[in-house]
């Protein structure tokens, strides 16, 4: 048998994983204009070339991180890069907008499933703790350097070569990933075969996905439109039949003690409400910077480039902060600066601002808190896990942080419509500001209610996994089953 893998080779390759994932959305974002050209694509189409992945990825989050508890993580790992490939693969051939939009879907349905197993295997290398705080620091600044690194390579890549080199590079960089996993990754293997709650994936699938859908699609067809409520209506549905069926499921998919813990619950609000301001305020930004000021959509991109550069930089020391400070007081700060920087970007923008008059200096300040409450979020969501519940806590975290992501794009850019009654620079920039007002109070939400987060004390469960995990480090790297 190979020596034990390396933590540090495995966390590369997860961090390397949240970055393909991060830096594929930018990509696609920026080259939706050139595949609209070439495929003959109207803006709604266009928009389903982002949406049909936010949904797949969204709804099936909680299945994956589940399915990676019983089939085991680096397998499901291994599976979803492998989809996320083919379907890239299939994107770059895609011979029309509808075959593209398939494409994405099933993108979507592989990145959901290597983005649950990568988190899982995370927390499964790395025990709650100093480790784990660092561990997730790189998480956040893969994060950070992902969005805009997407935003620099996919202009320049649609300039030179077209639109269709994007989904090569994900088969290329999937392809890589792929191939190093089985030397840094421990295979681990199955847990104990039991009854799959069939019924209980099916209904939060579909409840999640709908919900997805009745999201992205509202600010198309309106919020009150039979098709949104039918469509929302339906998911709620679905998932109110999942909290009934996990209650009498011999082996169900989410055991309702897990969600009955106070902090978990707390803590994957707070991770949806830090999205539901972060993520529209990236676009918000990068539209403002476009067609507010005049930039190229390349500049648009490199204007968020000193925020990510400031999260690359905080985001491995919020692990000191925390032992300094406290997880509470790290991610209560990290809140508050959200909140501030914000609302003072909103009032900054102006129709005949520059960059450095208006967007700089609030994204600096941004920069700093995008890892304290993204680091801090997840460890709160996660502290509570047992070993064989680390793909569920990946599934439950990563969707409540998707679905704020969802929400608040969503809600913010029919804000922002809602406000512009005009094209003018001035009409736009009211209704930026309107939408990042709201985003502001989101946050001021989040910094409330982390104040009313508690943890449970460590007890003596560490000497016990201590002991346990020693004599097979390696056994962290892999599966927990």
């Amino acid at each position: 048998m190979s020596a034990s893998p390396s933590p540090r080779g495995a966390l590369a390759l997860l961090a390397s994983t949240q970055l393909l994932l991060i830096l594929d959305t930018a990509v696609v974002n920026v080259a939706l204009p050139s595949i609209g050209e070439d495929l003959g694509s109207g803006s709604a189409g266009l928009s389903w070339v982002a949406n049909a992945y936010l949904i797949t990825f969204g709804g099936l989050l909680l299945l994956g991180g589940r399915a990676a508890d019983l089939l085991g993580h680096r397998r499901l790992f291994l599976a979803g890069l492998g989809v996320l490939a083919a379907a890239s693969a299939a994107g770059a051939l895609a011979p029309g907008a509808s075959t593209l939009v398939a494409a994405r879907a099933a993108q979507g349905v592989g990145a959901a499933l290597a983005a649950a197993a990568a988190f899982a295997l995370l927390l499964g290398l790395f025990p709650d703790g100093p480790a784990r705080h660092k561990a997730l620091g790189a998480f956040a600044a893969m994060g950070g350097l992902g969005g805009v690194l997407g935003t620099v390579v996919g202009g320049v890549l649609t300039d030179l070569l077209g639109w269709r080199s994007t989904f090569w590079l994900n088969v290329l960089v999937a392809a890589v990933l792929v191939a190093l996993a089985p030397r840094v990754l421990a295979p681990g293997g199955r847990r104990a075969a039991r009854d799959f709650d069939l019924a209980g994936a099916f209904a939060a699938t579909g409840g999640l996905g709908l919900v997805a859908y009745a999201l992205v699609g509202g600010g198309e067809s309106g919020w009150l439109s039979p098709r949104t409520l039918g469509t929302g209506g339906a998911g709620l549905a679905l998932l109110a039949a999942f909290a009934v069926i996990e209650t009498r499921a011999a082996a169900p998919l989410v055991p309702p003690a897990v969600l009955a813990r106070p902090a978990l619950r707390l803590a994957n609000v707070l991770g949806a409400l830090a999205q539901m301001t972060l993520f529209p305020m990236f676009f918000l930004v990068s539209l403002y910077l476009q067609s507010v000021i005049g930039h190229s959509p390349l500049g648009g991109g490199l204007g968020l480039l000193p925020l990510s550069l400031v999260v690359v930089a905080v985001a491995p020391r919020t692990g000191r902060l925390i032992l300094r400070i406290g997880l509470i007081r790290t991610m209560t700060l990290g809140f508050v600066l959200l909140c501030a920087g914000t609302l003072w970007l909103a009032l900054a923008l102006t129709a005949g601002g520059t960059f450095l008059t208006t967007v700089l200096a609030p994204s600096l300040v941004l920069g700093v808190a995008l890892p304290l409450v993204m680091v801090t979020t997840n460890v709160a969501a996660t502290a509570e896990a047992a070993p064989e519940e680390t793909g569920l806590a990946s599934g439950l975290v990563n969707t409540a942080q998707q679905f704020g992501s969802v929400l608040g794009l969503a809600v913010l850019v029919a804000i922002a419509t809602t406000r512009t009654d005009a094209a003018t620079a001035a009409a736009q920039t009211t209704g930026f500001r309107a939408a990042l007002l709201v985003g502001a109070a989101f946050a001021a939400v989040a910094a409330t209610l982390s104040v009313r987060l508690r943890l449970p004390a460590p007890a003596p469960a560490p000497p016990r996994r201590d002991r346990a995990a020693e004599p097979t480090h390696g056994d962290h790297v892999g599966d927990h089953i």
